[in-house]
């Protein structure tokens, strides 16, 4: 698993052994950069200068492809012991510790943020409905700017139902379908 993209480009990232972490395969992560830059109601800018929030964030091979394509700054959320171990040394390997913030948070119940982030990776666990709750939560603790962007990762057979955020596209790659949400209010930060 490596970087995409921009300043990291091909940098190796690490992963926990086991299954509990389900890293979003690189050509994944490749289609969504793709269709968020490239998309009618994309563009650079979405990730461009954007702040961001990586819940359940595992290796950390969203926020960090983010970061190497012009985030400002990412915020991690994680709890899972060897997966924060992988996110650290990810970061590390990146050399991005001045513009990351580990957060050893349940990202369905996230402390309260300073600045809201215009765009916002949530991949939980498959099946067992944590992307409502979050989303729901998230948003409470002032993570979600008016107008972000979500990009959510589900099952291929999950149902995704938020209500008050705008279906912007669902595709499908494998196993895995990416849904990419507006959330209400004005264009993002």
């Amino acid at each position: 698993m490596r970087i995409i993209a921009g300043r990291n480009r091909g940098r190796v990232l690490r992963a926990p052994e086991g299954a509990a972490t389900r890293p979003t395969a690189e050509r994944v992560r490749q289609a969504l950069f793709d269709m968020l830059w490239h998309a009618p109601w994309g563009g650079r800018t979405v990730v461009q200068d954007q702040l961001v929030l990586d819940a359940f964030a595992g290796t950390g091979a969203l926020g960090l492809e983010a970061l190497s394509r012009g985030a400002t700054h990412v915020t991690f959320f994680e709890i899972d012991r060897p997966a924060l171990a992988a996110l650290r040394a990810n970061i590390a390997a990146c050399k991005e510790e001045p513009r990351t913030a580990v957060v050893a948070a349940d990202a369905t119940r996230p402390p309260r943020a300073r600045v809201p982030c215009g765009l916002v990776f949530l991949d939980p666990p498959y099946g067992q409905g944590l992307l409502p709750k979050a989303v729901t939560r998230l948003d409470a603790a002032g993570w979600i700017a008016p107008g972000a962007l979500l990009v959510a990762e589900t099952a291929l057979d999950e149902a995704l139902d938020l209500p008050g955020f705008e279906a912007v596209v669902s595709r499908s790659h494998g196993a895995a379908t990416l849904h990419v949400l507006r959330a209400p209010g004005l264009a993002g930060c």
